[in-house]
C-alpha cells in the first residue's frame, strides 16, 4: 500500500471507529493535509440551556477538528494523534438549528508535537469560539487501528 493509499486507509479507519463524534453527528471533511472540517447541526442533545449549545459540543468540534487536521499530517507514516493540551476561547453562543462548521489549520509541524489551531463558524459566517492546541503524533497500531 502506497503512503497516500495508507494514509486514507488510516484516516478512513479513524472516522469509522470514532464513536464520540458519530453519537454528537458530526460529518468531515478533508480539504487538504492539515486542514479539515467537522461540521454539526445544532439539535436539541447537543443544548445546556433552552437556547444554548452546550460548551462541551462546541469544544469537542475544534479538539476533533484540531486532532484530525493534525492526523492527517502524519498519517502517511501510520501515526495517530492525543491532544497534549488546548485553549478556547467562546465568542458567541452556538443556537438550535444552527449549522456549525469547524475547521483546523496548521501553526507548525515540529519533530515531536503538532501545534494546531480552528475557529467554529455558524452558517452566516460568524465565529462563535476559536481553539488552539498541540498534538503528540504516535504509532497507530497503540491506539488499535490494524495496517493491512
Amino acid at each position: 500500500m502506497d503512503s497516500v493509499s495508507s494514509s486514507e486507509f488510516l484516516i478512513q479507519q479513524y472516522l469509522d471507529k470514532n464513536a464520540f463524534t458519530s453519537l454528537l453527528g458530526m460529518d468531515f471533511k478533508r480539504l487538504e493535509p492539515g486542514v479539515v472540517t467537522y461540521q454539526l447541526t445544532v439539535l436539541p442533545k447537543h443544548l445546556a440551556t433552552p437556547g444554548f449549545v452546550h460548551g462541551g459540543v462546541l469544544t469537542t468540534l475544534l479538539d476533533a477538528t484540531m486532532g484530525a487536521g493534525a492526523m492527517s499530517l502524519v498519517a502517511e507514516e501510520w501515526k495517530v494523534v492525543s491532544t497534549i493540551e488546548m485553549n478556547v476561547n467562546f465568542l458567541k453562543p452556538g443556537l438550535i438549528s444552527q449549522i456549525l462548521t469547524a475547521q483546523s489549520e496548521v501553526v507548525r509541524k515540529g519533530k515531536g508535537v503538532i501545534f494546531m489551531k480552528a475557529s467554529l463558524r455558524n452558517q452566516e459566517n460568524a465565529i462563535l469560539a476559536v481553539a488552539s492546541g498541540s498534538f503528540y503524533p504516535f504509532d497507530a497500531s497503540k491506539a488499535g487501528y490494524i495496517n493491512n
